[in-house]
């Protein structure tokens, strides 16, 4: 091998080398670059998560804010402020003298401004009066009434500026737990403002007026309820009623009840329209709440259902239903006491109606369709 030919391997050698060098330079280039947009990339995604981690952080401080903090006291009192125009008072002179109070609130029903309230308020009397926040009272009738849910509404002499209509809502969205508001006049104390949660829903309640039918579907609230409450508003904590407050437990703390503001929705129309309403569906059978030891006694091993006890000649059971029998669903629906009976035929039902009921007779679960009744007229 000459000189020549050594050079030009050295040479050939030491070009290649430079070219792989340059080769690792180029690619280390272009890997630093191509790493250095996917970092930007990752930035910008981090910054875009970061910003939506913020926004759903603020919609949390505005939640806790504006649901949460149910206890703070300025908002209690914007809500105070807002509704305590639209709660009336309500006196009335009953039948052999003397004089009672109550409460209401103004609803605005198509354009027509009446007051609602209870009916054992207005039961019996021979005049009543409404009287506003501002002490300018009025000359009040009764307009429509229904006994079996305790409603009572009334329209009012009073010129249109006395009017400030609260917004109802329905009430299935309410849950155990939930706070809510009455406003009232307890003992005649006007303007009165209490708060609490609802303790429980679907229970019954039954008074004299009723004849022994239950006014179902009742909320159940640890608010605070005085006589003179009655019929003012129930409300949750966007100022909204949900319920018409109706009666308390003798000596019971803290446990008051409301009529559902999904029956007053239901009912309006026809309490202004015709002064009643007759939409209460009728099972026509008599009964009481089953237990273990109801079971154990009867032979049977369902623990839980509404026993029936006399079956109404010539009612929507007759010869349908038997002494004895358990009812334990109502289509599909699982019934588990008479609360739960009554609740379902008050919310799900009209008069006309087949229901298919689910009893137990015997060793046996039958499966009985009811064409459902209209309940008797209430006694006078």
């Amino acid at each position: 091998m000459g000189e020549f030919d050594e050079r030009y391997i050295k040479f050939s050698s030491a070009f290649l080398i430079l070219i792989f060098v340059a080769g690792l330079m180029v690619g280390g280039i272009v890997s630093c670059y191509i790493t250095f947009q996917q970092i930007n990339s990752l930035r910008n995604e981090v910054s875009n998560l970061q910003a939506q981690v913020s926004e759903l952080r603020g919609l949390q401080n505005v939640t806790y804010q504006n649901v949460t903090v149910y206890q703070n006291i300025t908002a209690l009192s914007e809500i105070y402020e807002r509704v305590k125009d639209s709660v009336v008072l309500i006196r009335v002179k009953i039948t052999g003298g003397g004089t009672v109070q109550g409460s209401g609130f103004v609803y605005n029903f198509s354009g027509i401004m009446v007051v609602i309230t209870n009916y054992h308020v207005v039961h019996g009397t021979t005049s009543i009066s409404v009287t506003f926040s501002n002490g300018n009272g009025y000359n009040a009738t009764v307009n429509g009434t229904d006994p079996y849910a305790d409603l009572a509404v009334l329209s009012v002499d009073a010129p249109k500026y006395e009017f400030k209509p609260l917004d109802v809502v329905g009430s299935s969205t309410l849950r155990v737990g939930d706070p809510v508001i009455a406003v009232g006049n307890p003992y005649g104390l006007v303007g009165s403002m209490t708060s609490g949660v609802v303790s429980a829903l679907g229970r019954t309640i039954t008074e004299e007026y009723t004849g022994g039918f239950a006014i179902a579907n009742i909320i159940q609230t640890s608010t605070p309820i005085n006589p003179g409450n009655s019929g003012g508003p129930l409300l949750n904590y966007c100022g909204k009623v949900v319920g018409i407050t109706t009666a308390i437990v003798a000596d019971s703390q803290g446990l008051g009840f409301a009529i559902p503001s999904n029956t007053l929705l239901k009912e309006i129309a026809s309490l202004i329209e015709n002064g009643t309403y007759e939409g209460h569906s009728y099972l026509g059978v008599k009964g009481t709440d089953m237990d273990y030891e109801m079971a154990q006694e009867m032979g049977v091993n369902v623990t839980y259902g509404w026993r029936i006890v006399e079956v109404v000649r010539e009612g929507p059971s007759y010869k349908k239903l038997e002494p004895d029998d358990i009812i334990i669903a109502m289509n599909e629906t699982c019934i588990k006491n008479g609360d739960d009976l009554a609740s379902y035929l008050e919310e799900k039902t009209l008069p006309g109606e087949t229901v298919i009921l689910r009893v137990v007779r015997g060793g046996q679960t039958l499966e009985i369709p009811v064409v459902l009744g209209k309940r008797p007229s209430p006694p006078v």
